[in-house]
């Protein structure tokens, strides 16, 4: 089985699990490679997108852990997991994305109150907004801008029925992203 098929498979079986947001974790992972793709971004940015909280598929935690007061470490867990089959250009976005939102509440005002009372209690869990230390020490790493847009299309992919390309239309994405790595 190739890596593609193995992400598709993944995801047709372990998918349909909620987001905690009124969305499957497959239709928030389409929204969010959808809005990637909508807005121009690299392929393997797309990707990064699209696999963003593979790290919730990963694990076998049950899917109200955030209510139970434990962070999963998702971003991590996915991206010691992609790593394995994909260059930084998609992993670091990957694993960035949560930082991305605790410097994101850092440094725009008001861009804590556009988050789903969801990505409020996990920000809570995974240590609220950042310092002035750390904000810096985050804008400066590389892939930390392509985290943020990153972020930003994971925030907005919560639309109850949004209709959007399926896995397949991605397929060409992540096959190419994975020829990638290998040069």
């Amino acid at each position: 089985m190739s890596v593609a098929d193995e992400i598709l498979a993944l995801y047709a079986k372990r998918g349909g699990a909620t987001y905690g947001e009124g969305v499957t974790q497959s239709e928030h992972a389409l929204q969010t490679a959808w809005l990637a793709e909508k807005s121009g971004a690299a392929p393997e940015l797309v990707v990064a997108a699209l696999l963003h909280d593979i790290g919730h598929l990963l694990h076998d935690l049950p899917e109200d852990i955030a209510e139970r007061g434990i962070d999963t470490r998702h971003e991590s867990l996915a991206s010691a997991w992609l790593s394995k089959h994909f260059n930084p250009a998609v992993t670091e976005p990957v694993r960035l994305h949560v930082d991305a939102k605790r410097w994101l509440c850092a440094v725009e005002p008001g861009y804590f109150d556009t988050l789903s009372e969801a990505s409020k209690l996990s920000l809570k869990l995974q240590g609220g907004p950042m310092s002035e230390e750390e904000s810096a020490a985050f804008a400066a790493l590389p892939r930390s801008a392509e985290a943020a847009e990153l972020r930003r299309w994971d925030d907005a992919a919560k639309e109850i029925g949004l209709k959007t390309p399926d896995f397949d239309h991605f397929r060409p994405h992540l096959e190419s992203a994975l020829r990638h790595r290998r040069l």
